[in-house]
């Protein structure tokens, strides 16, 4: 925990602010990066860091949708660290700032109403610091649009006198809905060039649903469907319908593993997806009531359709966990890799019974692990590791958030950046007359709570000093004059250190005054730690350096 004096500097800090045409300007700033398999919410579905494109969206802290104005690798070999929630795991720098809170350790706060308390100040923590029972916020989708119709696209080919005709377009609404849940959870689209046709295959016990289907492929495309039973285990029902075939193919994709929710039906209103939910659930999901332990889940083998049905829970308040189930021989039988969305908390189980229109009473209490709030899912860190890495690491540059989502956390897409300005002056004091000092020092600085006081007490230490005199404060000065710092901070004092050398090695330059061995060789080395970074990310620190002030 911080310092008494490390919050007041946080909370009040001292000489903040920019100084008009500075004598000297220190600039300082870490890079922080995932690794590239680090799966990113984008508009569209859950890719790889390493495979999104400058000009692509992805999910911000605000629930919005932020365009990515580039993407940037670099190699490593250091230790990271390995954070997981009941959402799913990140390997990511130290330094690289998570939206989150701290929560003490003891058995008062592991109670949710005790807890609870610190969501209100949730902030940007450096991975570093966090511990097993840590809170992580992540953001909920919160745009929306709606869309009345969807045009069919269908045209009759020249030769085509067989084919059935089918509405221009077709009304989003519940029934619809409900029939592309059953789709892509039970559905299927053959195109043979002698059969073009969309089935889907139930279990025998399963005639309501198989009517159902009927009924509404009937009163949606006025076409009638097929029964056939298989042995007395499944039940098929079936149109052959190019145009629907082909329409379904378009919107929900080919084959189990390819199926997604197109990107409009993402942004459709919360009442509207419920429909999609329950056909959905229906086909490929279960809810047990019997059990002591009422438990509810969801398979498929389409890792964005996992994801994309992680999305629409969140945003209907119902918190499920995600993990994935490798490729097996189970009884003589393979299984394909699968993932299982699993909802096993009393708060959410109640409210997807209410999507699914099921009786649930469950009157046992259930610790409550995690919550909604202020638009975000709020979980605890379940494990933190550290790991040896060696391989490439990835950022994004977003515009205007300057934040990102992945499947477990919301990232800010930079480190700690931090701005030093000096004036120089003569003293106009007896013991120091006529020497120069620094008049006035202020600083920018984006960071952690640690970086905000680290920057708020060198400037403190520095202002009325010689140049000489502010050489000589060290990191260990600024510690001990805020009370000290967690180990994993210590960096933060390194930082504002850095940056006040930076600042008067800029005045020496600017004014063609000698330059002492001491201070070049400090300039040299901090030059030296972040010159190849720098050449590599050249733009993208001059756009995050820019943004220290927004």
């Amino acid at each position: 925990m911080y310092s008494e004096d490390v919050i007041k500097h946080f909370r009040n800090p001292h000489n903040m602010g920019k100084i008009k045409n500075p004598d000297g300007v220190g600039k300082i700033g870490n890079i922080v990066c995932v690794i590239p398999t680090t799966q990113i919410h984008s508009n569209n579905e859950f890719i790889s860091i390493k495979d999104l494109k400058k000009g692509e969206k992805i999910l911000s802290h605000d629930g919005k949708y932020h365009q990515i104005n580039n993407v940037f690798g670099r190699d490593t070999n250091e230790k990271i660290l390995l954070i997981k929630n009941k959402l799913g795991r990140n390997c990511l720098t130290s330094d690289h700032l998570v939206l989150s809170a701290k929560v003490p350790k003891t058995w008062y706060f592991s109670f949710f109403k005790n807890k609870k308390r610190f969501t209100k100040n949730l902030g940007w923590h450096h991975a570093g610091e966090l511990e097993k029972g840590d809170l992580v916020a992540y953001p909920i989708l919160s745009e929306v649009k709606d869309v009345e119709k969807v045009p069919t696209g269908f045209e009759r080919l020249k030769y085509d006198f067989k084919s059935k005709s089918i509405p221009e377009s077709i009304k989003i609404d519940d029934k619809f809905l409900r029939l592309a849940g059953y789709y892509l959870a039970e559905g299927y689209v053959q195109t043979q060039a002698s059969r073009v046709r969309i089935g889907f295959v139930f279990n025998s016990k399963e005639k309501k649903y198989v009517k159902d289907v009927s009924l509404l492929i009937n009163n949606i495309f006025h076409l009638e469907s097929k029964i056939d039973n298989f042995k007395s285990t499944a039940t098929h029902i079936y149109v052959n319908s190019v145009a629907m075939a082909r329409l379904f193919q378009r919107l929900f994709g080919k084959g189990a593993e390819n199926k997604h929710i197109p990107h409009f039906m993402m942004l459709l209103p919360m009442e509207k997806q419920k429909n999609l939910i329950v056909g959905m659930w229906r086909g490929d999901g279960y809810f047990n009531t019997k059990r002591t332990w009422p438990r509810a889940g969801y398979s498929t083998i389409s890792h964005q359709l996992a994801w994309q049905l992680n999305t629409l829970l969140l945003r209907q308040g119902v918190i499920p966990s995600i993990y994935q189930e490798d490729e097996k021989v189970k009884d003589g039988v393979k299984h394909r890799k699968s993932y299982r969305v699993h909802v096993g908390e009393r708060s959410s189980l109640e409210q997807l019974a209410k999507i699914l229109q099921l009786p649930f009473e469950n009157k046992k209490e259930i610790r409550i692990r995690s919550w909604i709030e202020n638009g975000c899912a709020i979980l605890p860190i379940s494990d933190i590791r550290i790991i040896n890495y060696k391989g490439e690491v990835n950022n994004l540059e977003v515009d205007g958030s300057k934040s990102f989502t992945t499947n477990a956390f919301c990232l800010h897409n930079c480190g700690d950046v931090m701005w030093l300005y000096i004036k120089v002056g003569k003293s106009a004091s007896r013991r120091k007359k006529g020497q120069e000092i620094i008049k006035d020092v202020k600083f920018e600085t984006f960071g952690c709570t640690a970086a905000i006081a680290t920057s708020s007490m060198i400037t403190d230490l520095a202002k009325g000093k010689t140049l000489e005199e502010a050489l000589k404060i060290d990191k260990n000065k600024i510690t001990n004059s805020l009370g000290g710092l967690p180990p994993i901070k210590i960096h933060c004092s390194v930082l504002a250190n850095d940056a006040l050398t930076e600042a008067i090695y800029d005045y020496f330059s600017k004014k063609g005054r000698p330059i002492s061995k001491e201070l070049s060789k400090r300039h040299q080395h901090i030059k030296r730690e972040k010159e190849i970074i720098e050449e590599k990310y050249k733009d993208w620190i001059s756009k995050q350096e820019a943004a220290v002030g927004e």
